[in-house]
């Protein structure tokens, strides 16, 4: 059985992971709110942008892009996003563990043939002890903005169009609810054009100078808004793992402490009764 001293050292080390843990939920918290305010704020934009892009589309048939030409599969490119700390449950590792489904499903293709662009130190850590080269890009991670965010987009869209990837994926975290995380994995060029992904019912615009002029414009600005909705999702998709896994923690040094409580007091009330008992044995011999 364990000492007083020893259980009064536990309850001291327990007490003071429980203020840590409650002050990074209330930290995640905060930036979680802040994340959920700038998503709302944003994706309505986007899903107006990308409405007017299918009402566009489902009206010239025979309009073509580079951006959506199927090619033979011999080179992919892989963009994966994850946190650069840990400490939000299992957000990381189901990240972790589909792309390296995904990358047992491209093995046939050779490791040259794969290029990963990981976005947070958790998955980098991943890609490097895996043996392939990468760029630091946990910088767009911690704090999304859009202008960074265009550079990597186009770059990701170059490294399409000049023919040196064959399909490029995106595999992220979304924020269904605070308690709730869904992965995502998409597709992010080619574009899909066929006419199951159009909406039927195409709005009739009166577009300045012509609408493939317009399209021309558009269908960059509503790819570069994809990465930037998926940075801005995965980073509200990390603050509220990490709130509820701070909060279970909360929750969990909180029974310890009560237990560590009970198990000091009882062992306290036994050694006041042995001290007890021997006095009481001594004064009666």
């Amino acid at each position: 059985m364990a000492s007083l001293k020893e259980i009064k050292s536990r309850i001291t080390s327990v007490n003071s992971t429980m203020k840590i843990t409650s002050a990074m939920k209330m930290v995640a918290s905060a930036k979680l709110r802040k994340a959920q305010k700038n998503s709302e704020a944003f994706i309505p934009y986007q899903q107006k942008l990308e409405s007017m892009l299918c009402n566009f589309l489902s009206s010239e048939e025979n309009f073509t892009t580079p951006f959506a030409e199927q090619r033979k599969l011999e080179k992919v490119a892989i963009v994966v996003l994850s946190s650069n700390s840990s400490l939000c449950g299992a957000f990381n590792s189901n990240v972790i563990k589909e792309l390296d489904k995904t990358l047992v499903s491209y093995k046939n293709l050779g490791k040259e043939n794969i290029l990963l662009f990981p976005i947070g130190k958790k998955v980098c850590d991943y890609c490097r002890k895996a043996g392939y080269d990468i760029h630091d890009l946990n910088y767009l991670i911690d704090s999304p903005q859009y202008a960074s965010t265009i550079e990597f987009a186009d770059r990701l869209m170059n490294l399409f169009l000049e023919k040196k990837v064959d399909r490029i994926e995106l595999i992220y975290q979304h924020s269904k609810s605070t308690s709730t995380q869904q992965l995502y994995h998409q597709c992010f060029l080619p574009m899909s054009l066929t006419v199951e992904s159009l909406t039927k019912n195409a709005a009739d615009y009166l577009v300045e100078p012509t609408k493939t002029l317009v399209l021309q414009d558009l269908l960059p600005k509503v790819l570069r808004l994809k990465i930037y909705v998926a940075l801005l999702d995965s980073y509200a998709a990390e603050q509220a793992a990490r709130t509820v896994a701070m909060q279970v923690a909360t929750d969990n040094a909180n029974d310890l402490l009560q237990e560590l409580t009970i198990q000091y007091n009882k062992s306290r009330q036994q050694a006041i009764t042995n001290e007890l008992l021997d006095i009481i044995g001594g004064s009666q011999s």
